[in-house]
């Protein structure tokens, strides 16, 4: 499954397809259409990365919002403990479709290392 999910994030996905130009036939025939893939070039700015990254810290049902900032700490400024963090890492890893391996994921104690881990990593949706 961890394999499947590894290999999918490699492949292209189609875009968009679109006739040559001289052909009348459907968009859909192989042999008259150019397919446009998604080559992840299109790269989250630093504010979106920290909006979505606050908002999946917000909505913890154990953290009081307003407290929630770029430079907060979960465990000494929240007072989460560690399965609490655990599931704040699953939940960014669903927000932004990526799996953070364990080794990288005990690291992440603060919103501002979700924030940079997130931003530098190159298939952050």
């Amino acid at each position: 499954m961890a394999m499947r999910a590894a290999l999918r994030h490699h492949f292209r996905v189609p875009v968009e397809t679109l006739a040559l130009a001289g052909f009348k036939s459907q968009p859909w025939s192989f042999s008259s259409s150019i397919r446009l893939m998604s080559s992840h070039d299109h790269h989250l700015t630093k504010e979106q990365v920290i909006d979505r990254v606050l908002d999946v810290v917000r909505s913890f049902p154990k953290v009081n919002p307003p407290r929630v900032t770029p430079d907060v700490h979960f465990q000494k400024d929240l007072g989460l403990d560690s399965l609490d963090n655990v599931e704040i890492i699953m939940a960014i890893e669903e927000e932004f479709k990526l799996e953070i391996p364990d080794k990288e994921a005990v690291k992440i104690d603060s919103c501002n290392l979700a924030i940079e881990y997130v931003y530098n990593h190159p298939m952050a949706a």
